[in-house]
């Protein structure tokens, strides 16, 4: 984003006197969960949330969205843990939005796994990994912020302090003007705040969470030690009148001895001011701005005028003293909209919750499906914005596969694949797809593969009523008439008058009984149906709903030839050796072959030659296997 010299400058200046004094320069906002908080970067579905999303967020009167990212797993691992550009990509994005709405965006390291206590190791990941984030974003706006590590827990507040100092310095190395968010150790714990040294860097904003009393916000929660999931019912405040029965099955747990002895006087406003207080006076003897980057009640076991009435207290609370916050989160378990509904701004808020926390209250309307009545795109070289990716898989898939898309930048790309994995696309709201289901309309798109058997079935799925005897009922079509052993594209048009009804899964097995709904379609999957796909590899492109066979087939040339490391004795390859490929008689004119060094596949694509054949060797020269590729 280009800027002109001068107007930068006066907006530095605007910003250090802001986070030299003792409050945030923004004031109240969301965590944006479940979207960069994935395993590998081609796991984010980037279109979940897009710049209207942000808009509406600030519509709310929102000033500030907080980021959680997996941020290790961005990379390529150790040892340098180097950042995927694909995720350069996406996160350029999101920032370009933040800075244009001039809403300020945390970067939330939430490389985070609250079954695992933190590496006392890990500073030497932080430091890999933040020099390269500060490096690329360092001539970015103000709006832009970093925070280091999400609730370190299991390591000492003088270990975690001393790493934290590193990587402050570390990011210093390349970038002095961005605002660090530093935080304590033990989840960081308001209880540990004090315990943090006097960082001589002012750039920084403190931070802790609050979900206090935790028996009362994480009812409900499988997450917790023991699970919390049988527990329900716990009013805030505290009545004695209204305390539920407690679950035998925690019988002689923590949340036992909490429920009886220690919530009475835990389960209150005062006793929620007492806690936040000890953030407060961390605040006012340090001088520092402070913000309480998460705070939320879990949805499912807790009435909602409890929770509301809890939001309420702590939100004025943390005003009251001039503490910013984000609440966990936007969507999700602890999130702004009403349970069981679309999550749709316009129509699923749960507006008593938005007045509480002291939001603008946005124009509700009813949500109607409206039938679909004309075609659209489902994934191009993404999937599409109101589908969720819900698969089930064991393998490997990757929504953002350059390995020669048919035509735009990716494709998808599935492996490895175990007996009933599936990518699956759920319409989010559902859809209702009667009207293309009786009038022409056909599933259109790309597939390709290595292998001939016809193992994948592709399904609609429709929703489940409250009706007993409805389950959430299958049309669906197997691939039976193409090979793709010749791993070039295959184009398939298929009606959707085409797909039979299959049955049903619904925890045990239901027999077909001609009872799908188009009316109320809630996903599409590809599914391993007949057998494990095991060392298989598929990709496909530019699924669409359509009545027009138009797709053009714009690659027609390229050949897989997958690697069959088998043959070698796992024990014979050291480590760090990959398969390569050895070309001495052919010029680039005649063959190309990608990539090099190879891993689980190799491109070969024929350019004059009619045929080829060769060795594939490891980097030690060793043969892994013979190959003969034609020009067909």
């Amino acid at each position: 984003m280009k800027r002109i010299y001068p107007f930068s400058l006066i907006i530095s200046i605007v910003f250090y006197i802001n986070i030299s004094a003792q409050d945030a320069p923004f004031s109240r906002g969301v965590n944006l969960t479940n979207w960069f908080q994935t395993s590998t970067t081609t796991q984010i579905q980037f279109t979940k949330y897009t710049k209207q999303d942000f808009e509406q967020i600030k519509s709310l009167g929102c000033d500030v969205i907080r980021l959680p990212i997996n941020l290790h797993f961005m990379t390529d691992g150790e040892p340098d843990y180097i950042v995927d550009t694909l995720f350069f990509t996406f996160l350029d994005e999101v920032i370009d939005w933040a800075e244009k709405l001039e809403m300020h965006l945390i970067i939330d390291n939430h490389t985070f796994d609250p079954a695992t206590d933190t590496d006392p190791n890990v500073g030497d990941i932080l430091e890999k990994v933040w020099l390269q984030i500060a490096t690329h974003y360092k001539n970015r706006s103000n709006f832009i912020y970093y925070e280091i590590l999400n609730e370190p827990h299991g390591i000492t507040d003088q270990q975690w302090n001393s790493i934290q100092q590193d990587v402050i310095d570390v990011i210093r190395s390349v970038d002095e003007k961005h605002t660090i968010v530093v935080g304590p150790a033990s989840w960081n714990s308001y209880n540990n705040l004090d315990n943090m040294p006097v960082y001589e860097d002012t750039n920084l904003i403190y931070t802790f969470h609050f979900y206090d009393p935790f028996l009362f916000t994480h009812q409900g929660a499988s997450w917790t030690d023991p699970s919390m999931a049988p527990l329900s019912g716990v009013p805030f405040p505290y009545n004695a009148d209204s305390m539920p029965e407690f679950p035998s099955s925690l019988n002689g747990t923590w949340i036992q001895s909490n429920f009886n002895n220690d919530y009475p006087t835990q389960g209150t406003v005062e006793h929620v001011k007492e806690l936040i207080d000890i953030a407060v006076q961390f605040k006012e003897e340090r001088n520092v701005p402070l913000l309480c980057g998460e705070f939320g009640v879990y949805i499912p076991n807790c009435s909602n005028s409890n929770r509301i009435y809890w939001y309420g207290a702590v939100r004025k609370y943390l005003e009251e003293n001039s503490i910013a916050w984000t609440i966990w989160d936007y969507h999700g378990g602890f999130g702004l909209f009403k349970e069981g509904g679309n999550n749709l701004f316009d129509h699923d808020l749960n507006i008593l919750l938005i007045d509480t926390l002291g939001f603008i209250i946005p124009e509700q309307t009813e949500f109607i499906i409206e039938p679909d009545s004309a075609g659209f795109e489902i994934y191009t070289d993404y999937i599409e914005s109101r589908i969720l990716e819900s698969s089930y898989n064991d393998g490997i898939i990757n929504y953002y596969s350059t390995d020669k898309p048919n035509n735009g930048n990716y494709c998808i790309y599935w492996s490895d694949a175990i007996r009933y994995n599936n990518i699956s696309l759920d319409f989010a709201p559902n859809r209702d797809l009667y009207y293309l289901a009786n009038n022409g309309f056909a599933l259109d798109f790309f597939i390709r593969g290595n292998y001939a058997s016809n193992e994948i079935q592709i399904q609609f799925i429709d929703s489940k009523t409250s009706e007993p005897d409805d389950h959430p009922w299958r049309m669906s079509y197997t691939i039976n008439n193409i090979n793709l052993s010749d791993g070039y594209w295959h184009h398939l048009n298929i009606l959707l008058t085409d797909f039979y009804e299959t049955g049903s899964w619904d925890n045990t097995w239901f027999n077909p009984q001609d009872d799908f709904d188009w009316t109320a379609v809630d996903r599409l999957s590809f599914v391993a149906e007949n057998g494990t796909l095991d060392d298989k590899h598929i990709w496909f492109d530019n699924i669409i709903i359509t009545n027009e066979d138009t797709a053009q087939l714009v690659d027609t040339s390229i050949l897989v030839v997958p690697i069959d490391t088998s043959t070698t004795p796992e024990d014979s390859i050291p480590e760090d050796t990959v398969p390569s490929y050895r070309n001495s008689h052919l010029t680039s004119s005649e063959i190309n072959i990608f990539p090099n060094p190879v891993n689980d596949y190799l491109y070969i694509e024929l350019k004059n030659s009619e045929k080829i054949e060769g060795l594939i060797i490891d980097a030690l020269g060793r043969e892994i296997m013979k190959v003969v590729v034609t020009n067909n």
